[in-house]
Parts: structure tokens; C-alpha cells; sequence
């Protein structure tokens, strides 16, 4: 498959007691669905400054600590690429607020709405979950439906110290 177009994209994620914070996307691509908060990064900015306006354009949070824990590449039918970097909001300011783009909703880590979410996030949002890094790749046919993908866990390399 030749590649048409690639877009390296965002997606934030807030877990905190017990919980997790998804968004229904009430429009544009995705609508009907719950996902993180995320989005294109504009010619200007770094992929963490894309993270960060992201939330606050679509649930008006303000973050003050976040950490970049997976990346995920996803192959869609039509040649499109899709680079995603996740990551996890450590801490934030506000209360989650409902805009043009996004009705934001705590979820319990037992009750996430995966028959209304993306079919990736059952494989990959339980390593999230779990507080792991994580890379894969995922290969989409019709209808948005997985045809191949592996997950894996990205463990950190120890620190070697040398002495002399």
C-alpha cells in the first residue's frame, strides 16, 4: 500500500483515583466515539505544546505536569499514516467543561465504554491503565476493523554507571 498522506497527532490521557477522563467527540472525524483529548500539531508548536492547547481546546484543562508514554502508528485504508504520541496528565488545573468539540466524562478503570471507543484502545489503554510505556502498530480495513497489530510494552534500559 503506497502511503497517501502521514499526520503525527496527540492524544492526552487523565487517570486519577481509580478513573480515567475520555471525551465523546460530538463532531469531525471520530463523532460519536470516546477517546482521549488530542488532535494535529500546527507549524509552529512541538508535539508536547500540541498535547497541552489540545486539552485546553477540548475539555479547558490546564496542564502542569504530563509525560509522553506510548506511540502508536496506525495504517488506514487509502494510504493514510497516523503517527500517535500518548500521554499520560499528571497534574492539571480546572474542572473538565464540556465544549464544541468534546463532552469530557469520568470513567471507573472497570467500566470504560470500549464497545463505543476505538477497537485499538482495548489492546493498548490496559497498559496505559497499568502505568506502562507502551509502542504498536495497527493495521485497519473496512469499517475501522483491526486486520493486524502487535503492543508492546517499552521497557526503560537500566543506567549503567561507570567508575574509574
Amino acid at each position: 500500500m503506497d502511503i497517501v498522506e502521514k499526520k503525527i497527532m496527540t492524544l492526552c490521557l487523565i487517570q486519577q483515583d481509580g478513573q480515567i477522563l475520555l471525551g465523546l467527540k460530538k463532531r469531525g472525524f471520530g463523532e460519536g466515539r470516546w477517546n482521549g483529548f488530542g488532535g494535529k500539531i500546527k507549524s509552529d508548536e512541538t508535539i508536547t505544546e500540541a498535547a497541552i492547547r489540545e486539552l485546553k481546546e477540548e475539555a479547558n484543562l490546564e496542564v502542569t505536569a504530563l509525560e509522553e508514554v506510548g506511540n502508536l502508528i496506525f495504517h488506514n485504508t487509502g494510504g493514510l499514516i497516523v503517527e500517535m504520541h500518548i500521554f499520560r496528565v499528571d497534574k492539571f488545573m480546572g474542572e473538565p467543561v464540556e465544549t464544541e468539540e468534546m463532552l469530557p466524562q469520568w470513567f471507573d478503570a472497570d467500566k470504560i465504554p470500549f464497545d463505543t471507543m476505538w477497537e485499538d484502545d482495548r489492546h493498548w489503554l490496559p497498559l496505559f491503565l497499568a502505568g506502562k510505556k507502551f509502542e504498536g502498530e495497527f493495521f485497519f480495513g473496512e469499517n475501522d476493523h483491526i486486520i493486524d497489530f502487535h503492543v508492546n510494552e517499552v521497557v526503560p534500559k537500566p543506567k549503567i554507571s561507570v567508575e574509574g
